[in-house]
């Protein structure tokens, strides 16, 4: 197996058009497991950890621009007011050593359904900078997972980046795992309340993860805007959710379980995001420009 080191992007993304079949490896804390396992064996690895182009962040005309390789623990402590339901998500991920190490950037390039961050991107309407030599495009959440452990990347693309907007109204996020701490969800559910609109989005339970429209559409034309919510829009809310799933039987969970648990999930986030907006207001604003490398 090789293993190559570039020290700048521009030398990242050379390689990786000359070796297509080099894995990019940043925290290592998927790869390396299934190198462990040996249930995975590249050919390369392409060494991402040394680029200071993907270990930071910036703001501008409210949206962040988050590099591939800021870790989990930068995300928490750097961009909670800004994007609280990566946050929140990024708090869930394994424990305080995978966090030190793990990045979105990573989470995407795995594609797992059960990642974390999945859902809280798809609510967000996030885009995936991919960059190769070719030239740089970004690419919808929504059109990024194409299948299990699969991502709509070309051959010679890395994830350079993920553009998020500032938050605007409410958002939660929620899993259910087999323990309090270091675990893989057994389901997972976010959720985005702003401007009278909704998104919502599952994961670990269907092939790639995914909004669930006809909730979000139900949800965004029942909501009593500015007063309680009613126990039946919560019920019916948590009824699509449970339907949009597809879920499997597996060691973590059997696909009963899994769409019980996401009705329970998405009537608690929503609950918890409606009390959000009660009590709080969100207004837009324009966040200031601001970049933020690596201060390691």
């Amino acid at each position: 197996m090789d293993f190559l080191r570039p020290r700048t992007l521009a030398e990242a993304l050379a390689l990786k058009a000359e070796r297509p079949d080099a894995v990019p490896i940043a925290g290592g804390t998927d790869v390396m497991v299934e190198l462990n396992f040996d249930h995975r064996r590249p050919a390369a690895l392409l060494d991402l950890t040394g680029i200071g182009e993907l270990a930071g962040w910036s703001t501008s005309d409210a949206q962040v621009r988050l590099g591939a390789c800021v870790p989990y623990t930068r995300v928490i402590a750097e961009l909670g007011e800004w994007l609280p339901g990566l946050a929140m998500a990024s708090r869930t991920v394994g424990s305080p050593q995978i966090r030190n190490r793990g990045t979105v950037g990573g989470n995407l390039g795995a594609a797992s359904p059960a990642g974390d961050t999945h859902p809280v991107l798809l609510v967000s309407g996030a885009r995936i900078e991919a960059s190769s030599t070719r030239g740089t495009r970004l690419i919808p959440a929504e059109d990024f997972y194409v299948g299990v452990k699969r991502n709509a990347l070309a051959d010679d693309e890395l994830i350079t980046a993920v553009h998020l907007p500032v938050r605007a109204g409410a958002q939660q996020f929620s899993k259910v795992g087999t323990r309090n701490a270091m675990v893989i969800a057994v389901c997972s559910f976010a959720i985005a309340i702003e401007d009278h609109r909704v998104r919502a989005a599952i994961g670990s339970a269907a092939p790639t993860p995914r909004r669930v429209r006809e909730a979000e559409e139900f949800l965004s034309a029942e909501l009593p805007w500015g007063s309680p919510l009613p126990d039946s829009v919560g019920r019916r809310f948590g009824e699509l959710v449970a339907a949009a799933a597809e879920p499997i039987d597996d060691v973590r969970g059997t696909a009963a379980y899994r769409r019980h648990a996401l009705s329970v999930l998405a009537r608690r986030t929503l609950g918890w995001a409606w009390q959000e907006l009660l009590g709080k207001d969100f207004p837009m604003g324009i966040v200031k420009s601001r970049s933020h490398r690596d201060r390691g």
